[in-house]
Order: structure tokens, then sequence, then C-alpha cells
């Protein structure tokens, strides 16, 4: 009895393995800094890909915003998308909020939650792009994940965010029934 009790124990834990580390990684995938680091890990690819003469999508466009972003601010990146494609003018985001600038890399990265509650966290992203850059990253729990509802750069001591950028007026737009000329 002693022997079989001596070899069903390994056993048990081989077979409650998958499971631990299923919730190990249900954890790390529905934290704050865990959306954050997927960001990043779109950011450095992207940029990879463009100094390989490869097209790749930034976090802030399909398919990443919808799984990065809360609905809200998806919905105001794809405004400001929409715009850019009817008007062929600029939108209201000048560079990429993810390296705070339009050119860059991301080095050293380091991800930190700040504050978190409930429903909502702070998370910091630090890293080395022609100097050190922090990207301030608002968190909201929406549908049992983690995602960003508003990211902060921080340009010649001043902070932008980008849902204040994106929630500006636009000049023309199928969205405000004035067609734009082109």
């Amino acid at each position: 009895m002693l022997a079989t009790i001596r070899f069903a124990l390994p056993a048990m834990a081989l077979t409650l393995l998958p499971a631990v580390g299923a919730g190990a990684a249900y954890a790390a995938e529905t934290s704050p800094e865990a959306t954050v680091r997927e960001a990043y890990a779109i950011t450095i690819r992207e940029l990879a890909g463009i100094e390989a003469g490869k097209a790749a999508q930034p976090p802030f466009r399909p398919p990443h915003r919808q799984r990065l972003m809360t609905k809200e601010l998806s919905a105001l990146f794809a405004r400001d998308e929409q715009f850019m494609k009817e008007s062929g003018d600029q939108g209201n985001i000048g560079s990429d909020p993810f390296i705070s600038g339009q050119d860059g890399e991301v080095k050293q990265l380091r991800v930190t939650v700040a504050e978190r509650s409930v429903a909502s966290a702070t998370v910091f992203a630090d890293f080395i792009s022609f100097g050190p850059v922090r990207v301030t990253f608002r968190m909201k729990l929406e549908d049992g994940r983690w995602r960003i509802d508003d990211i902060v750069n921080r340009m010649d001591g001043k902070d932008y965010t980008v849902r204040s950028q994106l929630s500006q007026p636009y000049d023309c737009g199928s969205f405000m029934k004035k067609p734009c000329k082109r």
C-alpha cells in the first residue's frame, strides 16, 4: 500500500501540473503589465519589420488594438484611421504613442505597475530610444481582461494623453456626415 501511494503521488503531481501551468498563464495574461508587455512585443516586431523592409502593424492598428485596448480607445483610433483614409491627411496622432515619437527603438524595456485597484491600474514602460523614455498606460479591466484605456507621452516636460488627442475634432469624415474632399 505504501508503495502504491509513493508512485501515485508523483503521478498525481504530474497530472496537476498542466492545470497549475494553465492557471499561471491565465494569471499572467490577465495582468495589466502582461497587456503592456504584449503591446511592446508587437512594437519591437514592427520596428524590426520596418528595418527589414517588411510591413507589420503597430499595437494601435488591427488586428491588435481590439485585443489590447478598451472598446472606447479602440473606437477613437478607428475614427482617426478613417479620417486619414478619407482625407489623405495626417490624423490627430502624429507619432507612435508606444515609443513616444515618430522614429525610435525599444531597448532595455522595463514594465512596472505603479498603481492598481480592482478595475484600473497605471503601468509604466521605461526603455531606451535615443535616450530614456517613459510611457504611462492607464489600464482598465474590461470583459475580464486588462486593456489599455489611455497612453500618456511626455514631451518637452508636458504630458500628452492619446485619448485627448484622438478626441479632438476633425475637419471632415463620414463619421461626421461631412465628406472629405481629396
